[in-house]
């Protein structure tokens, strides 16, 4: 095959008198490439003026040379080969019968080649595509272009990024919602994609905004779809129904690995990633790395249309709170145990049943309809949340208990104070968190830390009967050994 350069000299020199052998001499071709490229030359030159599509002819006397390919036959790709993709093809429709049509763990073309080297064939990757995607009757799919109007289209997703927290590297989840009229974007850090995470960041980002759209999009995740009905219905996630009643929007599902039905929301995934934590990926705590993560979509966002676009989103509503409601037995630790975690209730309610409200970051804990107590939520496995006021009852009957205690281990600057001064004074130092009820921790460990002389809170706050009788016993006490140490002279008691 000569290319354009080596054509444009063969013509030249002919064009110039020289004859088929000079041309070949020159140029090193053989004299019938010479001939062949020259007659052809001239034959299209002559067409031209015949010819009632001019441009056709045109573009071929200019076009490089090139070989007719339309009845080349393959030379490696043969009948075994054909059977082996064949073969692999029916295993993976058994696959879908198994895992459901919806399962994301099909074997791509590179895999395919992957295993047909194994087996011994030699075929290149590209003959496998080909080959693999027109038995699957796969064809380029065609796009329409959209354009939506402010405030009508909101779209949703999760991803995952790597971060480095305190040293330690983990997996975190964005979660990502982006507005496409407005071309903005927002998203959030999280731990898990939770259903509770997955109901948080909407409420952030309405609230963030002033506002909801009409139609939120999401693709077939577990937080949005509960379970395929058939082959095109779904059940929708019962809270997701709930929040979509309270904020007035719309919630449109994605057909199956149609990604490009929100493709503007699938981009800013990757484009938060790259954009936000490509430079930077390391951050002492969580909380520091989503304050980076806002304040860099902040500088990203600034060409958006989101202030125009707040204009025409449904009116603001406070924030939502779906609580999760589950009841929980006390066990005899006077804790009740949520997820992995332990939270400590008041101590007469061992053995009760309580009604526990659970939102993202707080449990309320109820005994009938009157709350009893709040704890932030628990992060991790075996975690216990303790008051160690919902014990003083029971520290009351056995000062020596609260020595290793879990109550008052799980305050460190408590127990710090307690082992300094009231080690051998447990009664007192229970008496003391007693009176001081309703204070901070900190404020009570430096009150038990640094008591002023004139406010003791053991001695001011005893009862007062009880100081009288252990008063007297003890001048009775002092009058009885002055009088043994007398001669043992009668002693009014």
């Amino acid at each position: 095959m000569i290319d354009l350069m080596e054509k444009s000299a063969i013509l030249t020199l002919k064009n110039k008198g020289k004859s088929n052998r000079e041309v070949a001499r020159i140029t090193g071709f053989d004299r019938k490439t010479v001939a062949k490229y020259w007659d052809e030359h001239q034959r299209l030159l002559t067409d031209i003026d015949d010819n009632e599509d001019k441009r056709s002819t045109q573009e071929l006397v200019v076009e490089p040379p090139r070989y007719n390919t339309s009845n080349r036959r393959a030379v490696k790709y043969t009948s075994e080969i054909d059977a082996a993709i064949d073969e692999i093809l029916a295993s993976e429709a058994e696959k879908c019968r198994e895992l459901g049509i919806t399962h994301k763990q099909h074997l791509t073309c590179v895999q395919i080649h992957g295993l047909l080297l194994e087996a011994g064939y030699d075929i290149g990757r590209s003959t496998v595509t080909l080959h693999v995607r027109k038995k699957r009757k796969r064809s380029h799919e065609a796009f329409i272009r959209q354009e939506y109007d402010l405030g009508n289209r909101l779209e949703y997703d999760f991803g995952e990024v790597r971060l480095v927290i305190d040293g330690k590297p983990g997996i975190y989840h964005l979660a990502a919602l982006a507005a496409p009229a407005s071309n903005f974007r927002w998203g959030y850090l999280y731990e898990s994609q939770k259903k509770d995470v997955f109901l948080d960041s909407h409420v952030r980002f309405f609230e963030m905004t002033g506002g909801a759209w009409r139609e939120v999009v999401y693709d077939n995740m577990k937080n949005v779809v509960s379970r395929f009905i058939g082959r095109n219905e779904k059940e929708l996630n019962s809270d997701l129904i709930k929040m979509s009643l309270y904020y007035g929007f719309s919630i449109n599902v994605t057909n199956c690995f149609a990604a490009h039905e929100k493709g503007y929301v699938e981009s800013t995934v990757k484009w938060i990633r790259n954009k936000v934590f490509a430079t930077r990926y390391a951050f002492l705590t969580l909380d520091e790395a989503r304050h980076y993560l806002a304040d860099k979509l902040a500088l990203l966002n600034a060409t958006s249309r989101i202030e125009e676009e707040k204009q025409y989103l449904l009116p603001h509503l406070p924030p939502l709170e779906i609580a999760r409601i589950s009841e929980h037995i006390v066990d005899k630790y006077s804790f009740i145990r949520l997820g992995n975690g332990f939270y400590s209730v008041p101590d007469y309610l061992v053995g009760n049943t309580l009604v526990v409200k659970g939102y993202l970051e707080e449990i309320v804990i109820f005994s009938g309809f009157s709350e009893i107590c709040r704890h932030k939520k628990l992060i991790g496995e075996d975690k216990y949340s303790v008051d160690i006021f919902h014990y003083l009852d029971t520290l009351a009957r056995k000062p020596g208990a609260i020595k290793n205690s879990v109550a008052l281990r799980s305050k460190a600057k408590l127990k710090e104070v307690f082992d300094e001064r009231y080690l051998d004074h447990p009664r007192d130092f229970i008496v003391a968190l007693e009176q001081l009820k309703g204070r901070s921790i900190d404020e009570i460990a430096d009150l038990l830390a640094n008591p002023a002389p004139s406010t003791n809170l053991c001695e001011r706050h005893k009862d007062p009967i009880a100081e009288n009788v252990r008063r007297n016993t003890k001048d009775q006490l002092a009058a009885i050994s002055s009088a043994f140490l007398k001669g043992g002279e009668k002693v009014a008691c």
